[in-house]
């Protein structure tokens, strides 16, 4: 928290100095939802977030840009039932803090920013900085603490190179917390081929197993290389592939490697105002040697969408869980004005989800019910 502070009591001098030529937007979005859960204890659940965003542009000569977002993440929700039990929760934190310089070819910022990258759509092997959920109407993720610089060539190839510090916390893939006494680096070459685009993508981390592994041994620093690969075709339909390996340099038995693939397809038929459809098939493991898939996950997923006029659309999304034998459903109508959206969303899942992917959403989507949510953007 004081880091984040301080960054944004030097954004805030930076903002005072600004000239008439200079861009100056305050904008933000406010969000209130209910939700309504007959299989939990707290089966009411409200609650209200505003995420205010101020952001600064400085035009250069030859194209070149110097912009500033500042963003902060205030949110609050109580649980209640019949029985008149409550439970309340809230929390002020930045949501983002990055200064970016950039030309026609290049970027490079600095700060609390959003990366991520990768052409699989709900199961998403390269969700290494990010939680976002599919599901999510509001696609929110925190981000990581670190320097992210792009380059991008003529014939849309592109390069990326990162250097991460101060991060803890686990994203969706990661059991273990990050030693965030140690830097984090990697990179990532994206490139097009014929009628397909190619990215390969590296990093590497510190992590702390001590807790997880239940031993005394000196665990709280190791290792662990990711390395992926994903590939997107545009033919007659989208076809994607995207997978990754990660390795630590301990023996941590089943814990040593983890190996996830995901293939998938979409395609809009031409029915009424267009009908899209996107299915995935995702696999991974944990293995004491690589890519031995001893005892896989398997998962199916299938998004749907169309819209009704103008301003509104339906979505559903449903996984299959192979190895468990269970059904996840979501439904979503949402209604778009200038500048508020309304959706109304329901939902049949197990009470305990077993998703990989369902971050913060997985405990407030657990079981049967619906939801309300209201958006206003400014």
């Amino acid at each position: 928290m004081k880091r984040a502070l301080l960054t944004l009591l030097f954004f805030t001098t930076l903002f005072t100095q600004v000239n008439a030529q200079d861009t100056l937007i305050f904008k933000g979005q406010f969000s209130t939802w209910l939700n309504y859960n007959s299989e939990k204890d707290l089966s009411t659940w409200t609650g209200a977030r505003y995420i205010p965003q101020l952001n600064y542009l400085y035009t250069i000569k030859n194209d070149q840009l110097i912009d500033i977002e500042v963003s902060t993440n205030i949110f609050g929700s109580l649980g209640s039932n019949l029985s008149d039990s409550t439970f309340t929760d809230g929390q002020i934190k930045p949501y983002r803090a990055w200064m970016r310089f950039s030309g026609k070819q290049f970027e490079l910022r600095a700060g609390l920013q959003k990366i991520n990258f990768g052409s699989a759509i709900m199961f998403r092997p390269l969700m290494w900085f990010d939680e976002m959920d599919a599901r999510d109407p509001l696609n929110l993720t925190d981000g990581v603490w670190g320097v992210l610089g792009r380059y991008y060539f003529l014939n849309n190839a592109n390069i990326w190179a990162w250097m991460l510090y101060g991060n803890e916390d686990p994203r969706a893939w990661e059991i273990a917390q990050r030693n965030k006494d140690y830097p984090e680096y990697g990179g990532r070459i994206q490139f097009p081929f014929k009628a397909s685009e190619i990215g390969l993508t590296f990093h590497h981390q510190t992590i702390n197993m001590s807790s997880l592994m239940g031993t005394t041994l000196p665990l709280s620093a190791v290792s662990e290389n990711k390395m992926g690969f994903d590939i997107k075709i545009d033919w007659h339909i989208g076809l994607w592939l995207e997978g990754s390996w990660a390795n630590k340099n301990a023996n941590l038995a089943l814990l040593t490697n983890q190996e996830m693939i995901t293939l998938g397809a979409d395609y809009t038929f031409g029915i009424g105002n267009g009908l899209y459809l996107a299915v995935e098939y995702f696999t991974a493991a944990n293995d004491t040697k690589a890519f031995e898939f001893a005892d896989p996950i398997h998962f199916m997923a299938t998004s749907i969408s169309y819209p009704i006029g103008l301003f509104d659309n339906v979505n559903a999304i449903f996984y299959y869980d192979n190895s468990n034998k269970i059904f996840y459903n979501f439904l979503n109508w949402q209604k778009k004005f200038n500048s508020i959206s309304v959706n109304v969303m329901a939902y049949w899942n197990p009470v305990t989800s077993t998703l990989p992917t369902s971050g913060g959403t997985g405990n407030l989507w657990g079981g049967k019910g619906i939801q309300l949510m209201l958006v206003f953007n400014h």
